[in-house]
């Protein structure tokens, strides 16, 4: 994109330059020669002065028009009657002359070299190209700020909404300057901030609907438990039959969930946590350093997850976002290999969660004190979206635990990659 819009611009200032710098040096070049002409004529005109006030037939006084004759030059003065007068002698057979009339049917003719009008052709046409030169070289700079400034914020742009559609609905606070990408922004931050809720009003639906189902068929199958005992064989039956639709419907239920949550974790794949929790770090070190804290990361190679890039990280950024509005001191990223799934906890050294708060923490909407960002539901939904889990296992200080599954043997290909390594 950078190269289109410098090779455009480029091409503008070249056909400009073309287009003006050639027929203002012919003008040019034709300027000159009108000046030199105009020059010997007005020379012309003085001596013809000076001549008007001899006699006729007398010899021309040469220090007096000496001086209205060009270096180089020759005054050539044609009466009829009269012998040739000169003044002055030609240097160079290629000359420019103008002549004016004089007396009764005579003439005076002012020559000078070519040469010298050549020269000042060619120094103002010289001008001229280096002044196109210096326009094409300034546009080449403008039109390379101009790429640099408009592909940067094109290309973040179009970064931020894929990632939004990976699945990171962060805001983006940086704007670019330019209005027109600015509201493009805005409007990406907007749409993140609907599709963060619409995630979270979902995974709280299913959720609810999960459980008020479950609750249901449980209280269904324990009255047919109790039908199939009845004495009556056709009750008996019918219970048991009812049971065994029962059950199905159970098994449904199980497998639509299951469903939803394999199309949630369609974008999931063996990810490097020392490398994808790095990024994570490299991004919120600064804001944390800001403030005064620091951010340590212990994370071991060789930890390879099985979930979508965009979420984990940007769950993981919200635990760190949370620590650093809510929290205090260092802020600590670790990860480890658990009995069943790897673990990544966030924690810092901050005075932690007030008791009455703690069992309320993921809910929608609860918080210490007003903020802004998706919150810790928004990063359990997102975890959960790939089949992890998130807990807070400690109050205080407070730590966060994330569980992931690990990425199965048929979901690498080659030796796992170390992070830094070249992909």
């Amino acid at each position: 994109m950078r190269r289109r819009i410098l090779v455009s611009t480029l091409f503008v200032v070249a056909v400009t330059a073309l287009v003006l710098g050639g027929p203002l040096a012919f003008t040019t070049w034709r300027l000159v020669d009108d000046f030199t002409r105009a020059e010997l004529i007005q020379r012309l005109e003085q001596i013809d002065d000076r001549l008007d006030d001899k006699p006729p037939g007398a010899p021309i006084d040469s220090a007096a028009i000496a001086l209205a004759v060009p270096s180089g030059g020759e005054l050539v003065v044609d009466v009829p009657g009269t012998p040739v007068q000169r003044v002055g002698a030609l240097e160079s057979p290629d000359i420019l002359s103008e002549s004016l009339p004089f007396g009764q049917g005579g003439t005076i003719t002012l020559s000078e070299p070519i040469s010298v009008m050549r020269t000042q052709q060619l120094q103002v046409t010289v001008i001229v190209i280096l002044l196109v030169v210096l326009s094409v070289g300034t546009g080449a700079v403008v039109a390379t700020v101009t790429a640099r400034r408009l592909a940067g914020p094109l290309l973040d742009v179009a970064d931020r909404a894929a990632r939004l559609g990976a699945g990171d609905f962060r805001r983006a606070p940086h704007r670019h300057g330019i209005p027109e990408l600015d509201r493009v922004s805005d409007v990406l931050d907007t749409s993140a901030g609907a599709l963060a809720d619409l995630v979270q009003r979902e995974r709280a639906l299913v959720g609810d609907v999960s459980h008020q189902l479950r609750s249901r068929i449980t209280a269904l199958t324990l009255r047919l438990d109790e039908l199939s005992t009845h004495p009556d064989p056709s009750a008996r039956r019918e219970a048991l039959a009812a049971l065994e639709q029962t059950e199905k419907l159970s098994e449904v239920l199980d497998e639509l969930l299951e469903a939803a949550r394999a199309a949630r974790a369609a974008g999931a794949e063996p990810m490097d946590l020392r490398s994808g929790l790095t990024e994570v770090a490299d991004e919120w070190r600064p804001a944390l350093e800001a403030a005064g804290r620091r951010l340590k990361l212990r994370v071991p190679e060789g930890l390879l997850a099985r979930v979508t890039p965009a979420r984990i990280r940007e769950a993981v950024g919200a635990l760190v976002d949370n620590a650093l509005r809510h929290g205090g001191g260092t802020v600590t990223i670790s990860a480890r290999e658990g009995a069943n799934a790897l673990v990544v906890e966030v924690s810092d050294t901050g005075s932690g969660i007030p008791e009455e708060l703690v069992p309320h923490v993921f809910d929608r909407g609860v918080s210490v004190q007003s903020s802004t960002g998706l919150g810790l539901a928004l990063a359990r939904a997102l975890v959960e979206a790939d089949g992890g889990r998130l807990e807070l296992s400690r109050a205080r200080p407070p730590t966060f635990t994330i569980f992931l599954p690990a990425a199965r043997a048929d979901d690498v290909v080659g030796p796992p990659r170390r992070a830094g390594s070249p992909r």
